[in-house]
C-alpha cells in the first residue's frame, strides 16, 4: 500500500473538561448551589455530601479561582446546555469567503462590466473579492498600466467597498483584496 505524504488528520476540537464529584482534589472549595446561592467555603467531601443528598453532582466550574468554585448541578444537563450554547455560537458566525476575479490588460469593456457585476454581487453577499490582473509576455514590462487598470476597475464598482490589501505584485501580475464596508 502506498504511503500518502502530507496527509494529516484534522485536529480534534478541544472541549473543556470539568472535574466532578470525587475527582476534585482541592483542599477547600467555594460552593454554589443549583439556584445560584453561595453556600460558602468547605471541603470537597462536605460539598459532595450536600450534592448527593440533593441527588445532584458537584462540578468544578472555575478551577483557577482561589479557592476553586464548585457548583451543585445535574452534570448531564450541564453538558447538554454547554453543547447547545456552542452550537448556537457556531451558527451565528459569519463565514467570510474570498471570491476571485481575474482580468487582463486587454480585457474588453463588456467583459469588464460583466466582471464588475460579479464583484458587486459578491460584495453584496458580504464576501471579500480578490482582483487579479494577469500579465502575459511583454505586458509584464508595463506594471504602471496594470496598476492603473486595477484602480479603474475598483472605481467602477458602485457598491461601497474598502481596499483591504493594497495592490501588490506577484509573479503572474498584480492583485488586491477589497471588502464590503
Amino acid at each position: 500500500m502506498r504511503r500518502r505524504y502530507g496527509f494529516r488528520p484534522k485536529p480534534k476540537k478541544i472541549t473543556p473538561q470539568y472535574r466532578i464529584n470525587e475527582w476534585i482534589f482541592a483542599q477547600k472549595v467555594l460552593v454554589v448551589d443549583e439556584t445560584g446561592k453561595s453556600l460558602g467555603e468547605m471541603s470537597p467531601r462536605e460539598a459532595l455530601e450536600i450534592a448527593r443528598s440533593r441527588e445532584l453532582d458537584l462540578v468544578e466550574v472555575f478551577p483557577k479561582a482561589n479557592p476553586p468554585v464548585c457548583k451543585i448541578l445535574n452534570y448531564g444537563k450541564f453538558q447538554y446546555e454547554q453543547s447547545k450554547q456552542e452550537r448556537l455560537t457556531r451558527a451565528k458566525q459569519k463565514k467570510v469567503e474570498i471570491k476571485g476575479i481575474r482580468i487582463g490588460l486587454r480585457t474588453d469593456e463588456h467583459d469588464l462590466s460583466f466582471k464588475k457585476k460579479q464583484a458587486e454581487k459578491f460584495l453584496r453577499q458580504g464576501d471579500k473579492v480578490k482582483i487579479e490582473l494577469l500579465l502575459k509576455g511583454r505586458e509584464k514590462a508595463h506594471s504602471d498600466l496594470a496598476q492603473e487598470a486595477i484602480k479603474k476597475f475598483i472605481e467602477k464598482i458602485e457598491i461601497p467597498c474598502r481596499i483591504e490589501e493594497e495592490i501588490k505584485k506577484f509573479p503572474g501580475g498584480f492583485n488586491t483584496l477589497i471588502a464590503p464596508e
